[in-house]
């Protein structure tokens, strides 16, 4: 009897975790939750290293994810859809941009917000974007920059 009392509550302990994680995962993608936060859109001209879920920070606080990327076929950039947290009302003159961790680090949305008095309403369009910089074509200037910008040497040998 005693054995049978200890099977039923591991398994109900199994269960309860198994019911938190399954709440802490729908929380973490969004799909729970939405009615506390608002959409906004920005188009970026590369979205290198983001994808849906990706964090959308303020100040280096998680304020939000992105929640959808979609090519656009007439400007060729990338549409991504974020989801915002209600208590956070951005001015309309904000700027988004894709910053990195470091080096070796993840990607992130970063979002710094303008001086305007009005507000973004939901499904509004942040204007001001600056897409992912490739860590490759930065080296790339910086190895091969150097030589570009310089005037030629001039020629001092007599013949």
């Amino acid at each position: 009897m005693a054995y049978e009392r200890a099977e039923i509550l591991a398994g109900a302990a199994i269960l309860a975790v198994a019911a938190g994680f399954a709440l802490y995962a729908a929380r973490g993608s969004g799909v729970v939750g939405e009615a506390e936060s608002y959409p906004l859109k920005a188009s970026f001209r590369s979205v290198e290293g983001v994808s849906v879920g990706t964090d959308v920070r303020l100040a280096g606080v998680k304020v939000g994810t992105v929640t959808g990327l979609a090519l656009n076929p007439q400007t060729y950039f990338a549409d991504a859809t974020i989801s915002m947290r209600k208590d956070v009302a951005l001015p309309t003159d904000s700027t988004i941009l894709i910053s990195s961790e470091g080096l070796l680090g993840g990607t992130f949305v970063e979002v710094q917000p303008g001086g305007a008095e009005e507000m973004l309403e939901p499904g509004g369009e942040i204007e001001d974007t600056q897409g992912a910089v490739s860590l490759i074509t930065l080296l790339m200037k910086f190895a091969g920059g150097g030589a570009e910008g310089a005037a030629p040497a001039a020629d001092t040998a007599t013949p």
